[in-house]
C-alpha cells in the first residue's frame, strides 16, 4: 500500500498540471522578488514540493526563467490581440492595453525587464525581438486607425512614431535611467503614455485624452 501511495504521489508530480503550477508560482515569485533573488529552494518551499520535482520539469533555473518569461509574454500578447480585435477608439485602446499588462505584471515590483537584461542577456535579447514584432504591429495599426478617425495628426511619420514608442516603452524599464526609488512603475506608465499621445493627437483627440486622464484621477 505504501509503495502504491509513493507511486501515485510521484505520478502527480510528473503531470502537466504540476508543471503549470510550478510555472505559475515561479512567475509570481519572479515578478515580486526578482529573477536573481528567487532560488529553486525558495520555489520548492513556497510550493511544498521537493527541488527534485521542479528539476523533473525544468532542467535548471535558466530554463525555468526562460519558460516563465515566454509563457507570460505570450499570455499578455494574446490578451493585447483580443483588445485590439475589439477596434475601440485608439486612444482608449492604448489605455486598455496598459491596464491589462499592468494587472498581469503585478506592477513589476522587481523590475523584471532590467533584471533579465542584467542576469540573462541572451534571453532578454530574444524577448526584446519578440516584443518588437508584436508591439510594432499593434502600434502601427493603432496609429493608422487614429489618423483615419481624425484623432491623430495626418502628417505623422507612422513608422518612426511606432518605433520611438517601442523605444520609450523599453527605456522606462531601465532601472538605471528610471530608478524605482524615484519613479513608481504605474506613474511611469501613465506619464509615458500621456507623453506619447500628446505628441500625436489632434484637437479632437486631445479632448478624448483629457477626458480619460480626468476620469482616471477621480
Amino acid at each position: 500500500m505504501e509503495t502504491f501511495f509513493v507511486f501515485i504521489v510521484s505520478y502527480l508530480h510528473l503531470t502537466p498540471q504540476m508543471r503549470e503550477k510550478i510555472l505559475h508560482k515561479a512567475t509570481e515569485l519572479f515578478l515580486n522578488l526578482g529573477f536573481k533573488s528567487v532560488t529553486m529552494d525558495d520555489l520548492a518551499n513556497e510550493m511544498g514540493i521537493s527541488k527534485k520535482t521542479i528539476y523533473t520539469h525544468f532542467e535548471n533555473k535558466t530554463k525555468l526563467v526562460e519558460e516563465t518569461t515566454m509563457d507570460l509574454f505570450w499570455f499578455i500578447s494574446n490578451g493585447i490581440d483580443e483588445i485590439v480585435a475589439l477596434k475601440k477608439n485608439p486612444i482608449k485602446e492604448l489605455y486598455e492595453i496598459k491596464r491589462f499588462a499592468m494587472n498581469h505584471l503585478k506592477g513589476e515590483k522587481s523590475s523584471p525587464q532590467y533584471q533579465l537584461q542584467k542576469y540573462y542577456p541572451k534571453l532578454h535579447h530574444s524577448l526584446k525581438k519578440k516584443q518588437f514584432e508584436v508591439m510594432q504591429d499593434c502600434v502601427l495599426d493603432n496609429i493608422k486607425r487614429g489618423v483615419e478617425m481624425g484623432i491623430y495628426r495626418d502628417n505623422l511619420n507612422v513608422e518612426f512614431v511606432a518605433r520611438i514608442y517601442f523605444s520609450g516603452a523599453i527605456s522606462i524599464k531601465d532601472n538605471d535611467l528610471f530608478p524605482m526609488t524615484i519613479f513608481s512603475n504605474s506613474q511611469l506608465e501613465d506619464d509615458f503614455l500621456e507623453y506619447h499621445l500628446r505628441g500625436v493627437v489632434t484637437p479632437k483627440g486631445r479632448k478624448i485624452l483629457n477626458s480619460i486622464i480626468n476620469s482616471n484621477q477621480e
